[in-house]
């Protein structure tokens, strides 16, 4: 099973590839870190692919993973988020405009992590409620009730930003 399992867990990286950074990204909202956050998931994967029991929930035992590298990343780091280059540029040009910018990604990225990543989970990588419980190691209801607050938060955010901008 073992050769089995690496040949599954590989095909699943590489049909996920883009997801897989996506999800890391959303965490640490900088291009090298993702790429390391994933290099890392993958050798995690790799080196321990002899626990994994079913090889038919890879994709959710690896996500797992690369949500728990993250985090591990981000206590580590302390949530210091350095911007790249190309962010750096983006809002040093932008310096002169004098209004909120309604943003969902900035939006998003205001939420707790506990509401954040089920909203990414479900919303951005295309889980199902039980996968994101399963990579989240959490019960299904509690990813409901996470899920309809985030919902509801962001709502509220978004609702705050355009009365600001529109009586700003």
């Amino acid at each position: 099973m073992n050769r089995k399992s690496e040949q599954i867990l590989t095909n699943c990286i590489t049909e996920n590839k883009e997801n897989i950074y996506r999800l890391a990204y959303s965490y640490v909202k900088n291009k090298e870190d993702a790429l390391d956050i994933v290099q890392d998931s993958i050798y995690k994967a790799m080196t321990s692919i002899e626990l994994l029991k079913d090889s038919t929930v890879v994709k959710s035992w690896f996500y797992r993973i690369v949500v728990n590298t993250s985090l591990d990343f981000l206590r580590k780091h302390k949530r210091v988020h350095p911007m790249d280059q190309e962010k750096l540029e983006f809002y040093a040009l932008g310096a002169e405009d004098s209004y909120m910018d309604i943003d969902l990604v900035r939006t998003l990225a205001d939420l707790p992590p506990k509401y954040r990543e089920v909203v990414v989970l479900r919303y951005f990588e295309d889980m199902k409620i039980e996968e994101v419980a399963e990579v989240l190691q959490e019960n299904v209801n509690t990813v409901k009730t996470r899920l309809y607050q985030a919902l509801r938060l962001l709502r509220m955010k978004l609702k705050d930003s355009s009365l600001k901008e529109t009586n700003g």
